[in-house]
């Protein structure tokens, strides 16, 4: 609709600003901008500013462009303050404006933390506020300085031709970001026209991102002082009174530092290349992931390597397709809207329609639109729901594998189809609690708003005397770690598998145990192979003290009471290897589980007690209870220091809900004089990253997506039944002995925690999986049936980590504007591609790769992560949690463990929640407990060189070379995993799987495996015959 045509309908937020109207004549191409703010008075005082003063919304122009003037109702000293993100007191922004700080209860001082914990596969990337920036203008240049154009979204072929990212000194204050050809690179300044329906506010694309930190570090700092990382070199230019705010930005420093308050709606979506593109990294990032998933050691492929990825094909398209005589296009909501000619007429600038041949209008058709960052975070959010292996491939796995189950392709595709859109429902009748309040900023992410921003204009500003650009630094250390992969994955695997302390004594099982890397602690952290060290998770992009609270959970729990209980024999634990990710029998072998399965794969209690009870190695025991102490923590540890923070959301999210009669898009202001609608302004305070009387339940980001049409809650609903009706089937008709209501009861939990989880997610960044609340419940309600178990916990907990997943691309849909029913429609579309494509790579690998998930298996594809999850089936699915917990039970002492977790934060925020600069609020319990779950499968050498790359970066690097640390470590990171990834296709696929390196043998390829590291061996042995434990179960 017209922006100023019903702006005094419905408005709930108002602001003395009027439309701007060019009113600087231009005779060349240069921006019609002041050089110069102009000074205003405070709108609080002042709420009606006098007609010589200009304003802004928050839009950036549609289809014409038109000079703006400087924004009024906003002081210079305002201006500054609204980059708090600069000053060190945490508190510094909320002492700004009393008044509008009195206002509401006072609010928790507690730090935000918007931290991941490895743990919980939930990395996160950054970034910090550096230079203003301005965006691309896709219209035609306006040379006459006259009236706008009437309302349009055209793009003319030479705009594109010129639209190429230059962004102008920012001295310079307001300057729009002028264009530069695809072709020739030509740069030429525009000014801007205003589109009746659009209206600009700030600048275009304010937020320039040069250097991108962690996200991880802001909060990191902010929790200790308050202060936070940026472009030391931009930072006085960000805070100069060119770069202004509109006043219903974001009230977060990390939001506003990473996401433009403007949208540019000329820009094109739905186009071929998005699609064609997202399909091909869904197929290639999906298949890839569940390829890998199946290997020991691996590497996980994360969506930000498509992120940068896709962005050079995405301009070889433009490249490759786009020509000079290509007619105008005009785009609504990103879809091209076609223009009708009649026969014969041309064009502006391009031949007559009637004579291009096919060929052509097929390149015309593929060639519409031009790459931009909305297509490019539709690319990345398609990335995003599919990069991830499909749990539901690990329940085929074991069924196939290791329970020896036969299921059938249409079981596979069902059953890996209605988990993974499952969770669609959840995010989509969440969306008012977790994506439109301006609370819910979800951290994770603001990397990908940033980078889309850095990717989107030309600049490489030297870092520490380093003046190779990002892309040149990305294929050089990709090709370089490709090559090198050839070394410790084919050539010489001593040197992935570097256990160079028991060469020596290869014999001697305490020395395996101690400093083996394979069935050992790992107490030598050294490897010189990438899929080592980032198994558990890029060290690169893990903030330094997150590495601290690891690493100290690793020494404590891992390498010394597992050592002294394990030589102590607690829990038969020596007549196992100290660490391993199988479970054992009372005669120290791997634990069949055939033995106490009926024929209809049910558990058969006079065979269990004929067998032998179920043992765990010690480094097992000691993850089960860290998993249970974190689980405990993460719910106090949340309630102590952001209890108060969701409990205002919470209620003010309510509060939303409950608001019938949503009104459409409106700017702040009326048409006519720039008078308030109502009278009166909802200001929003600007807030640091720690939470201090600021949850607003709607800020700019909120108000511009109403333009767009919204996914209808059917769509989601449907979506649901849809799912639910599979689900049912399955249980029900395939021999899974789950009945139905068991079905409806796993949804049933995901239910109610989902909203609680998904608010703790959006404001902390701490995932906090229901996996093991759902294995314990199916084992209680639905003993003996490991199959049930393993599908129980597949609709529920899958279903809610999905659902989050879901939603946090929600969100970022959000800060990138992008249409919410393409969205959805590139979600679902995703999520079906990457679904059918791991099914088949699945099953040809069970076809095609000999001794798949068996310790024999080639090239390490031993399915570890499947096994873990196999031996969780065995015990609360078979065995069941009272053989574990019950009144005689071996291992009833876990129990305390969730005590243990759900006290222990409380002394640590009673001690450090007044003390700023205490190391105490460094300690992150749910971090310390949870990221050790890794163990099984990983192993200490795992998290022990992780440990030692991540202070090497990012602590002594970082403190060092700043600059060189925030330019290329993002960029060293995804190059690291990339070329690792296509070195291990390329190692498999052209040497291993054809058989080429069956007679290559040396030192290199089997020193590591002769001794006991590599055997698993066991401090006390059993005598044959015999068995350790008791005599009766």
């Amino acid at each position: 609709m017209d922006a100023h045509s019903g702006s005094n309908r419905g408005h709930s937020q108002s602001f003395p600003l009027r439309p701007i109207y060019n009113t600087t004549t231009t005779t060349s191409n240069s921006s019609a901008l002041p050089a110069d703010p102009v000074p205003v008075s405070n709108p609080a005082s002042n709420p009606t500013p006098s007609a010589s003063q200009a304003a802004q919304d928050t839009n950036v122009a549609a289809s014409s462009l038109a000079s703006t003037e400087a924004p009024a109702g906003v002081s210079p000293s305002q201006s500054d303050t609204s980059h708090d993100y600069y000053h060190t007191d945490p508190d510094y922004e909320a002492n700004i404006n009393p008044a509008v700080d009195s206002r509401g209860p006072n609010m928790s001082k507690a730090p935000l933390l918007i931290r991941s914990s490895p743990g919980f596969g939930t990395g996160s990337y950054g970034a910090a506020p550096v230079h203003p920036e301005t965006n691309d203008s896709d219209s035609e240049t306006d040379t006459d300085g006259g009236p706008p154009n009437p309302p349009s979204a055209r793009i003319s072929t030479d705009s594109y031709y010129s639209r190429r990212r230059h962004s102008l000194d920012v001295g310079h204050s307001t300057a729009f970001r002028a264009s530069t050809s695809s072709l020739d690179r030509r740069r030429k300044s525009q000014s801007e026209q205003i589109g009746g329906s659009t209206v600009v506010g700030g600048l275009e694309g304010r937020f320039s991102i040069s250097e991108i930190p962690l996200i991880d570090d802001l909060a990191a700092d902010a929790e200790s002082d308050g202060s936070c990382v940026g472009d030391e070199e931009g930072s006085d230019d960000a805070n100069t009174s060119s770069d202004q705010d509109p006043p219903d930005n974001s009230p977060y420093a990390q939001v506003r530092a990473s996401v433009s308050p403007t949208d540019n709606t000329t820009l094109s979506i739905n186009t071929p290349r998005m699609w064609t593109l997202s399909t091909l990294f869904s197929i290639l990032g999906s298949s890839t992931n569940l390829f890998f998933s199946l290997r020991y050691p691996s590497v996980s492929i994360t969506p930000v390597i498509a992120l940068l990825l896709v962005h050079p094909l995405g301009l070889l398209w433009d490249y490759l397709l786009k020509r000079s005589d290509d007619p105008p296009e005009e785009f609504v909501d990103g879809v091209r809207i076609n223009r009708q000619t009649s026969p014969g007429s041309s064009t502006q600038g391009g031949a007559p329609q009637m004579e291009r041949s096919r060929a052509g209008r097929l390149r015309l058709w593929l060639a519409q639109g031009s790459w931009n960052e909305k297509e490019h975070s539709c690319v990345y959010v398609s990335s995003n729901v599919s990069f991830g292996f499909a749990f539901a491939t690990d329940i085929i796995i074991e069924q196939t594998q290791f329970y020896k189950q036969e299921v059938g392709i249409v079981y596979q595709l069902l059953l890996t189809l209605s988990t993974q859109i499952l969770g669609y429902a959840f995010a989509g009748v969440a969306r008012r609690f977790l994506v439109r309040p301006a609370g819910m900023i979800w951290p994770g992410t603001l990397m990908s708003a940033a980078m889309f921003t850095t990717l989107h204009k030309e600049e490489n500003k030297p870092a520490n005397g380093w003046t190779i650009s990002r892309w040149k630094f990305f294929f050089i250390t990709w090709v370089s770690g490709f090559l090198f992969y050839f070394l410790p994955g084919l050539l010489m695997p001593a040197l992935s598998y570097f256990n160079v302390v028991t060469w020596f004594a290869p014999d001697n099982v305490v020395v395996a145990n101690l400093f083996g890397v394979v069935s050992g602690l790992g107490l030598f952290p050294l490897t010189f192979d990438w899929a080592q060290i980032a198994y558990i998770g890029s060290p690169l992009l893990t903030p330094f003290w997150a590495a601290m609270n690891v690493i100290g959970g690793l020494v404590i729990v891992m390498w010394i009471i597992a050592p002294i209980a394990y030589y102590s024999n607690v829990f038969y634990s020596s007549y196992m290897p100290i660490l391993s990710a199988s479970v054992f029998d009372n005669t120290g072998k791997i634990y069949d589980v055939s033995k106490i399965l009926t024929p209809d794969f049910l558990f058969d209690r006079e065979a269990y007690s004929n067998y032998s009870r179920v043992f765990l190695p010690i480094t097992y025991v000691l993850s089960y209870g860290l998993q249970f102490a974190g689980l405990a923590s993460l719910l106090t540890h949340t309630t102590c220091w952001h209890g108060k923070d969701i409990y205002v959301q919470w209620k003010r999210s309510l509060k939303e809900a409950e608001e019938e009669n949503r009104p459409a898009y409106q700017p702040l202001q009326s048409e006519a004089g720039g008078t308030p609608s109502n009278g009166e302004h909802h200001g929003i305070a600007m807030s640091s990253s720690t939470f201090d009387n600021i949850m607003s339940h709607e800020d700019v980001h909120n108000r511009l997506m109403r333009r767009y049409k919204d996914a209808p809650i059917t769509w989601y609903l449907l979506t649901f039944v849809t799912m639910i009706a599979i689900g049912i089937f399955l249980v029900e008709y395939y021999p899974i002995h789950l009945p139905w209501y068991g079905l409806l009861l796993a949804l049933g939990i995901c239910a109610v925690l989902f909203i609680p989880i998904g608010i703790v997610m959006a404001v902390t960044n701490q995932h906090s999986s229901i996996y093991l609340i759902c294995q314990l419940i199916c084992g209680v309600v639905f003993p003996g049936r490991p199959v049930a178990n393993m599908v129980f916990v597949t609709y529920g907990y899958i279903s809610s980590a999905q659902g989050i997943k879901f939603a946090a691309d929600l969100k970022l849909g959000h800060y990138m504007k992008i249409p919410p029913r393409l969205l959805f429609l590139v979600q679902m579309a995703a999520t079906i591609v990457s679904s059918v494509t791991q099914i088949l790579v699945l099953n040809w690998m069970f076809r095609n790769v000999p001794g798949i998930c068996t310790p024999q298996a080639i090239n390490g594809f031993t399915c570890p992560i499947a096994r873990v999850h196999f031996n969780g089936s065995i015990l609360w699915g078979v065995v069941g949690p009272a053989e574990f917990f019950g009144p005689t039970a071996m291992y009833r002492g876990l129990v305390w463990c969730f005590v243990i977790g759900a006290v222990a934060p409380i002394p640590l925020w009673l001690y450090g929640r007044n003390r700023r600069t205490s190391i105490v609020r460094k300690i992150n319990l749910p971090v310390l407990f949870g990221s050790l779950s890794w163990i099984p499968p990983a192993t200490g050498l795992n998290f022990s060189v992780w440990a030692v790359v991540c202070y090497i970066f990012n602590y002594l690097l970082k403190n060092r070379a700043r600059a060189w640390w925030a330019k290329y470590t993002m960029t060293l990171s995804a190059a690291l995993d990339s070329g690792l990834a296509f070195g291990i296709v390329i190692v498999f696929f052209g040497f291993i799987y054809p058989g080429w390196m069956d007679g290559f043998s040396w030192w290199g390829t089997d020193v590591y495996r002769k001794g006991c590291d590599w055997q698993a061996c066991s401090y006390n042995t059993v005598p044959n015959g015999s068995h350790f434990g008791p005599d009766t179960w």
